[in-house]
């Protein structure tokens, strides 16, 4: 079923050697990282970190995300970031911590040639601005968080496919759809046309399922809580 689809995976996570195991499967055309999937994971040496990934991970993109609130620092960082790798995307976020628009930061960094991933967009109103910012620049990722947005209790799907529609007037601009929550996420993307998925290592482990009939799924599903209730010893 997964060749059906048109969305393409990134991996989601910040675990060196899980990173790593998964540059080697088909499946997973590029990787996503984050400052809190970092802390995470124990992480201290950020640059550190980046380049040793990057010593082996050569061909697949990968976003690194600028940690500073102020648009003068990150775009210090960004530039710093960039110069790591020609793979190497720049996540930088939709708004300061204070809600200021980072759009003209956006454009900057997209017409110096930096490839940049904006990340944490929830609105289609962002997704025009943050596409009219980066439609004449450099490849770039446009992360709409459809995960969260669902937290919310909002559809997300009426968003993602407007996103679709705004992103077709920047060609050299990329649709994630973010924060997923289930393996499901991944066909709905592929219905409205979004480009990529992110994922995290723990759901990747659910992707042998797709497809799965679901007689059968239902069979093992007992299967499991029976091996289980015999292996806990349960008697009443």
């Amino acid at each position: 079923m997964l060749d059906q689809l048109s969305t393409r995976i990134f991996a989601d996570g910040a675990d060196l050697d899980g990173i790593l195991a998964l540059a080697a499967d088909p499946r997973i055309e590029g990787f996503t990282t984050n400052p809190t999937l970092m802390r995470k994971a124990g992480l201290t040496d950020y640059a550190g970190f980046a380049r040793r990934l990057l010593e082996q991970v050569t061909k697949h993109p990968i976003s690194f995300e600028v940690f500073a609130d102020d648009p003068r620092e990150m775009r210090r960082q960004a530039r710093i970031i960039a110069s790591w790798g020609e793979n190497v995307y720049v996540k930088i976020p939709v708004t300061t911590t204070t809600g200021e628009p980072l759009s003209t930061l956006a454009r900057e960094l997209s017409q110096e040639g930096i490839r940049i991933n904006v990340t944490a967009l929830f609105t289609t109103a962002q997704v025009e601005r943050i596409t009219e910012a980066v439609k004449d620049g450099a490849p770039s990722y446009i992360s709409v968080f459809a995960g969260r947005i669902a937290d919310a209790g909002v559809d997300p799907l009426p968003i993602v496919a407007s996103a679709v529609n705004i992103m077709a007037a920047a060609p050299r601009a990329e649709l994630i759809w973010a924060s997923p929550r289930e393996i499901l996420n991944l066909v709905q993307a592929s219905q409205v046309g979004c480009h990529i998925i992110t994922i995290t290592h723990d759901l990747l482990k659910k992707l042998d399922g797709l497809g799965k009939k679901l007689e059968q799924y239902s069979l093992e599903t007992v299967r499991m809580f029976h091996g289980d209730a015999s292996a806990a010893g349960f008697t009443l």
